[in-house]
């Protein structure tokens, strides 16, 4: 086939987009035609990285340029400049081109090249815009997963006992055992105890971080310290012990899910705390009034020359504790657990005692003789499962403290509900509403908080002066706030001075957080030991239950102990001793 180098040149239209093979030259649509206008410059590079440097049409046409690429790749788009070079035509009629199948091969390689040029050259300015922001809403969704939450449980473990029982040195052990405390700083502490010739209090300094606490030995505010176990997360609160701290003690409980109930074997130890007057017995009772879910009974110094891990030592302690704690409300059996330790030298704690220094130990397990089969405190503490966490209810958070940083930030439990940033929430009793700013949990910023946790929640717009400790944070509907109430009280003690609880009688009122003064307003009816009601009495005494009105000097935020038991029970408090403890029976009705 040949073709007269005279003929007329064909020119496609200016509006020309692409060219059909085998079916001729079809109208295209005009709209692209500017498009590759302004695209020249980008189009060869990506377009000569896909040409095949071998194809001898490629060669031919890369010699008639003198090598000059550019110029090579117009050549080859322009269909009448390469009917014009007899080496091309060659080329071409040498590789099948009967019947204009020529055509069509050089129309396939330009469409192909300009459809590669055409991919290539937009592909940055489609890329670039819609997918900046995605990495973006990646790694929010990322940090949001990772901080919302350890989904092991928080429990808050509160450690009560009577003065010098051990708790502080218990405390400390278990944070050295799960090495929350490195080697060093425990040297640091043995060598300060030795040096007030307290060698065994060393421990102890882990929790007491007080100068003071540290002179005396005793434990003043309330130690707070975490750790973790592989399916639970634990705060400890170190209590003191001493009678002239309880209502510290109080605050500390409060926020207690369990409580460790601190016993001494030492002979003599035990009968000072559990006596009349001695601490184990109004801390114990302030635990179930507080609203411990278990109580955890460790006797502990069982490793002591006046004991050396004797099994009727332990048993004497139990035997007398059952009675009082059963008389306190709890259900021995599935509210009470047994165990005992060494909190000196770790036995029992987190690994087991060894069966030569306490070989009855094991087959007490086996009968479950102190209602647990778990062998060491920390087995037991993880063996316990919490109840009655609602994290669909309404908010409530008992503010514990509050400080200023860069804000207002109050500081609680969540006792009930989920708190979130961006929430609106009500403060009790002002009524007050603010909006939350941010929600910690144990120092870590969070995106939100269940029931359990210790948190800081920063209160937008919110002063110093207008969140105090005793207040509650709501969301709706909130709590109640009264100066008045009905409540069930059984009397455990009473001043010295005072042995009859009558209408007139005043003293303080401690409830969740906060504490008010209070007085006893009217007397509706009291029960007797034997069960005897009087619904016309006019006093009270000591192992009495009493249906009374209660009149408060200011509002505090309360609720019936049926809608909300955290917030419904209360202790009584005069003069150093707890009085009586009691649950919020019925509210005032609300004002319209």
């Amino acid at each position: 086939m040949s073709f007269n180098p005279n003929a007329t040149e064909w020119k496609p239209s200016a509006s020309a987009a692409s060219w059909t093979p085998g079916g001729g030259f079809s109208t295209p649509a005009p709209a692209p035609a500017p498009a590759p206008a302004p695209a020249p410059a980008p189009a060869p590079e990506p377009a000569s990285s896909e040409i095949d440097e071998s194809d001898p049409l490629w060669q031919a046409v890369l010699k008639i340029c003198e090598g000059n690429r550019d110029k090579a790749m117009k050549m080859l788009s322009d269909p009448d400049s390469l009917s014009e070079n007899p080496e091309v035509m060659a080329i071409i009629n040498s590789s099948g081109g009967d019947d204009g199948t020529w055509e069509q091969n050089l129309a396939d390689e330009v469409k192909e090249k300009a459809t590669v040029s055409e991919e290539k050259a937009p592909a940055p300015v489609a890329a670039a815009a819609p997918k900046a922001p995605e990495p973006k809403k990646e790694v929010v969704e990322t940090v949001e997963d990772v901080v919302e939450g350890d989904p092991r449980e928080h429990i808050n473990l509160v450690f009560i006992g009577h003065v010098d029982a051990g708790k502080s040195t218990l405390s400390g052990n278990i944070l050295y055992l799960t090495d929350n405390v490195d080697k060093r700083t425990i040297e640091k502490y043995e060598r300060e105890a030795k040096e007030r010739n307290r060698e065994s209090w060393f421990l102890a300094f882990i929790m007491d971080t007080n100068e003071e606490e540290r002179a005396k030995g005793k434990t003043v505010e309330v130690g707070r310290a975490h750790f973790e176990s592989e399916v639970k997360r634990y705060t400890i609160l170190d209590a003191p012990g001493h009678k002239n701290y309880v209502p510290n003690m109080i605050m500390g409980a409060c926020q207690a899910d369990i409580g460790v109930l601190v016993i001494s074997a030492r002979k003599g130890e035990f009968e000072t705390g559990f006596d009349r007057g001695g601490q184990t017995r109004e801390h114990a009772m302030l635990a179930k009034t507080l609203g411990v879910s278990y109580l955890v009974v460790v006797i502990n110094k069982m490793d002591d020359p006046t004991v050396q891990w004797d099994k009727k030592r332990f048993d004497e302690c139990v035997t007398k504790l059952r009675p009082f704690l059963k008389g306190c409300g709890f259900t021995i059996k599935r509210e009470v657990k047994f165990i005992p330790i060494s909190g000196l030298s770790g036995a029992n704690v987190k690994d087991e005692v060894d069966p030569k220094l306490c070989p009855w130990w094991r087959k007490c397990l086996a009968k479950k003789e102190n209602n647990t089969d778990e062998p060491t405190l920390l087995s037991l503490l993880d063996s316990l499962n919490m109840k009655d966490r609602n994290a669909d209810a309404p908010l409530r958070i008992p503010v514990l403290d509050r400080y200023t940083d860069r804000g207002t930030i109050a500081m609680g439990k969540v006792e009930s509900g989920t708190v979130r940033p961006g929430m609106k929430i009500t403060l009790m009793p002002t009524r007050n509403q603010y909006k939350v700013d941010a929600v910690w949990a144990n120092e870590k910023p969070v995106v939100s908080a269940r029931p359990g946790e210790n948190v800081l929640v920063k209160l937008n717009g919110c002063g110093t002066e207008d969140v105090l400790r005793g207040f509650v944070i709501c969301s709706q509907p909130a709590c109640r706030a009264v100066d008045k109430l009905i409540v069930h009280l059984a009397l455990m003690d009473m001043p010295d001075n005072t042995r009859i609880f009558t209408a007139g009688f005043a003293c303080m009122f401690h409830a969740h957080t906060c504490e008010e003064e209070c007085t006893v307003t009217k007397i509706f009816e009291t029960t007797d030991r034997k069960g005897n009601v009087n619904k016309s009495a006019q006093f009270a005494t000591v192992g009495m239950r009493v249906v009374c009105m209660l009149s408060l000097n200011r509002t505090v935020p309360v609720e019936t102990f049926s809608d909300f038991a955290f917030l419904g029970r209360f202790t009584l408090r005069t003069e150093g001793k707890t009085i009586g403890i009691g649950k919020v029976h019925k509210l005032p009705p609300k004002k319209e």
